[in-house]
């Protein structure tokens, strides 16, 4: 079915309005056998607080950028290749309040964990089952480009998530440096911490991020020298903002994985 659709008019046409939205900032995304699986905004956890992203599932790709003008202009376009792609679920017990929300108290979760050798994030769903449909599709195309690569098991080459800022206010290393205008934030790109200039102030390449040496805290760049395949991860709670506005409800789904066939649907599930 998949194959079927990579050749059909309406997925030529999705994929020409995405590429149409980025303009000529972005990548051409028209590929032999590529499909456009599904599409909505979610929630990105940022470095500073959680911003509204849109996001494109293909089966192959998974694409994402700043929403300009809802539907019509998005910039910074970024795309991870689903082969190099794990997910992994945040309890929905892991709550963030967000209490300037639409000013409503409302609740963020409903969250998982993207995670690549380039770059790995936290996003999250308005509802449970958007939450579900988004992974369940993500898995599906995961495993699917992993069968065709023969990928067996998962790399252990990962990008962290970056601690946002406003999560601490003193280096999470030394914990005695205060963060001031002066005395800058910083993050160690091996293990997502923020850290002060003194904690961090040795470089390392990491390959799969980077050909350059890039900033490490002092314990990273340690753990590298006695084993490059050491990494900690960090687990993200706290109170939060979110910026940009209401998201749209809803993945826009166009492929139904559940079927025998994997038919195509025309209709939003959740809207």
């Amino acid at each position: 079915m998949v194959d079927r659709l990579a050749n059909s008019e309406i997925n030529n046409q999705r994929i020409y309005h995405i590429e149409q939205c980025f303009g000529t900032v972005g990548q051409s995304l028209k590929q032999p056998g590529r499909v456009l699986v599904g599409e909505g905004v979610l929630t990105k956890l940022c470095r500073k607080k959680p911003k509204l992203r849109q996001f494109f599932l293909f089966n192959d790709i998974l694409v994402y950028g700043n929403i300009l003008i809802s539907k019509k202009k998005y910039n910074k376009q970024k795309i991870i290749a689903l082969k190099d792609v794990k997910i992994e679920e945040i309890p929905d017990n892991e709550t963030l309040v967000s209490p300037d929300y639409n000013s409503d108290n409302e609740t963020l979760r409903f969250g998982w964990l993207i995670i690549s050798p380039t770059k790995s994030f936290a996003v999250y769903a308005q509802t449970a089952s958007e939450k579900q449909e988004w992974m369940s599709h993500m898995k599906w195309g995961i495993e699917e480009q992993r069968v065709k690569a023969g990928i067996t098991k998962d790399s252990s080459d990962v990008a962290p998530t970056w601690v946002p800022d406003s999560e601490t206010n003193q280096c999470m290393r030394c914990r005695k440096s205060k963060f001031t205008a002066l005395n800058r934030r910083h993050h160690c790109r091996k293990c997502g911490f923020v850290v002060c200039d003194a904690c961090s102030r040795k470089r390392a390449v990491l390959p799969y991020q980077s050909s350059k040496p890039i900033r490490v805290c002092d314990a990273c760049y340690d753990s590298i020298k006695s084993n490059p395949n050491c990494i900690e991860r960090v687990s993200v709670t706290g109170r939060l903002s979110v910026s940009g506005g209401s998201p749209e409800k809803g993945m826009q789904s166009y492929i139904d994985i559940d079927s025998d066939s994997g038919g195509e649907v025309g209709t939003t599930s959740n809207n």
